[in-house]
């Protein structure tokens, strides 16, 4: 239990690290924008050259005493911590980017990378980096809305405000670089592990499944099915596999039984010791 909270709060620190490289070294110095507290922050800084990670704490400060209570204990402590750490790498990497080849889109393109490994990796461990993070969570809980698509349109309500003091252009390579975000947050919370499982319905299911299970080197599940037209009961075979094997699968089917139903899915994660990795 100590070693996963060890891991948690460390998975919540790095991502606060690379959240701020994200705004400070790719954001800021191409006059990007950002969605939710820290697109308030950004502006901020435009107009004031207020420091992001002050104003990223007092914002947060004041939302989290707002919405604390709709947290369980572990995930506010670990908010607070994903809310302290963000504004102080905020604080200490003020100032470190520049311009690198003028390449706005490439600019926008790193930084909802680097945003979205962050936000995801404090998300995935148990914890947020306040502001839009603490509202999107909200309407993950009552509106069943996933973390990204929360995130995504909480920003795009804050950079549509933003287009007077960055300009309608660089609004909409922000927009490029939150809707990435987005959607690598999705991607590292529900996983990189993609695979692929393939359901198969087939008179001759028993040699099929032998094949698998000899030549694959992996286990299948046999679920009992009857067919909503004829009545007629049937195996039906459901395995996950890499993607790579994909092709020799179908063309193993293909050559035992070429009427065999085949269905393919798309696997965003995998759990469990029983998959192997290879």
């Amino acid at each position: 239990m100590a070693k996963q909270r060890i891991k948690e709060i460390l998975l919540i620190i790095i991502g606060s690290l690379l959240f701020a490289v994200g705004i400070n070294y790719f954001a800021i110095p191409y006059r990007l924008s950002e969605g939710g507290v820290i697109g308030v922050t950004v502006i901020t800084y435009y107009l004031f050259e207020w420091s992001p990670g002050v104003v990223n704490l007092i914002i947060n400060a004041i939302l989290l005493v707002i919405g604390y209570k709709f947290f369980d204990r572990k995930t506010m402590i670990y908010t607070v911590i994903g809310i302290i750490f963000s504004s102080f790498f905020l604080f200490i990497t003020e100032d470190v980017g520049h311009q690198l080849n003028g390449d706005t889109l490439l600019a926008a393109l790193f930084s909802g990378v680097f945003v979205g490994l962050g936000l995801g990796m404090m998300f995935r461990a148990g914890g947020t980096s306040g502001g839009s993070a603490i509202i999107a969570r909200l309407a993950n809980q009552y509106l069943g809305w996933s973390l990204g698509k929360g995130v995504l349109i909480i920003d795009i309500v804050v950079i549509a405000g933003s287009v007077f003091i960055i300009g309608q252009e660089k609004a909409m390579y922000t927009l490029v670089a939150v809707f990435l975000g987005s959607k690598v947050i999705d991607y590292v919370i529900e996983g990189l592990n993609n695979r692929t499982a393939v359901t198969i319905i087939s008179d001759h299911s028993e040699a099929i499944r032998q094949f698998i299970v000899a030549n694959m080197s992996r286990g299948v599940t046999i679920l009992e099915g009857r067919g909503g037209y004829s009545q007629n009961q049937k195996e039906v075979l459901y395995i996950v596999i890499n993607q790579q094997e994909l092709v020799q699968l179908k063309q193993t089917v293909s050559s035992v039984d070429e009427q065999a139903f085949v269905v393919v899915h798309e696997v965003r994660d995998v759990l469990g010791s029983s998959f192997s990795v290879s």
